[in-house]
């Protein structure tokens, strides 16, 4: 990409495109991310299938607030008009934990909806999540200073567990592990599995035995993210 505006708000596998660009996914960050300069093997991969990642500056506590969705919406649009991309390019989101959940949300509240969705080892119950551990609140804090909301109304927008009514219709793939001590496999991810097939929305969850919180991820996990977004397409 050309436009020194893209650089400077997201990183993406450009280089890594070996054929033309077939679908975009939209890479969202854990707590704490930033700039990025390297590539995954997951995303090399994606680059090879023609599927360009773009993973946009949120800010390390963004917890996909109101600013965070009308940046996303206006960054996704401006790297569609920068490659010529139409309406009929697919979009998939992507994220873990804390992208995880903002990977759900924009699915719930992006202007352009994605075909799918895969969350790692998302949150999905902010209102548990604010408690879980103690280095959460202040971030909460921050992405939320200025809202004039009461507080659990703020938290319940920002948690896709209580927009399960309003998640859109499409295939979703979690992936969460046993051993995850950050963020409650059975708070979060089992119960949002549940919730989303309670409404008869397709869903798959690898449950990963011993695999930690972005740690001890096995090949097979990865390769599943592979075939899951490809197989969007």
């Amino acid at each position: 990409m050309r436009d020194p505006w893209l650089k400077a708000c997201c990183w993406t596998n450009e280089p890594y495109l070996t054929v033309t660009p077939r679908a975009v996914t939209v890479t969202f960050h854990g707590l704490g991310g930033g700039i990025r300069t390297d590539a995954t093997p997951l995303e090399i991969a994606l680059g090879e299938a023609g599927i360009l990642v773009v993973a946009p500056y949120c800010g390390p506590w963004s917890w996909m607030n109101r600013n965070t969705r009308k940046f996303v919406d206006e960054l996704i649009a401006a790297v569609y008009a920068e490659l010529g991309f139409d309406d009929r390019m697919p979009l998939i989101a992507h994220g873990g934990s804390m992208g995880g959940c903002a990977a759900l949300l924009y699915c719930r509240y992006g202007r352009r909806k994605p075909i799918g969705c895969v969350a790692l080892y998302p949150v999905c119950d902010t209102v548990y999540h604010y408690h879980e551990r103690p280095d959460l609140p202040t971030s909460f804090h921050h992405a939320f200073y200025d809202y004039p909301e009461p507080w659990e109304e703020i938290l319940q927008e920002h948690s896709p567990l209580h927009q399960v009514e309003s998640m859109p219709d499409i295939p979703y793939l979690f992936l969460h592990g046993s051993a995850d001590d950050r963020v409650s496999k059975a708070a979060h991810s089992d119960r949002m599995v549940a919730a989303l097939r309670a409404r008869g929305l397709g869903v798959e969850y690898l449950e990963v035995p011993g695999m930690g919180h972005g740690r001890n991820i096995p090949l097979s996990a990865e390769q599943k993210q592979f075939d899951f977004i490809a197989g969007l397409l």
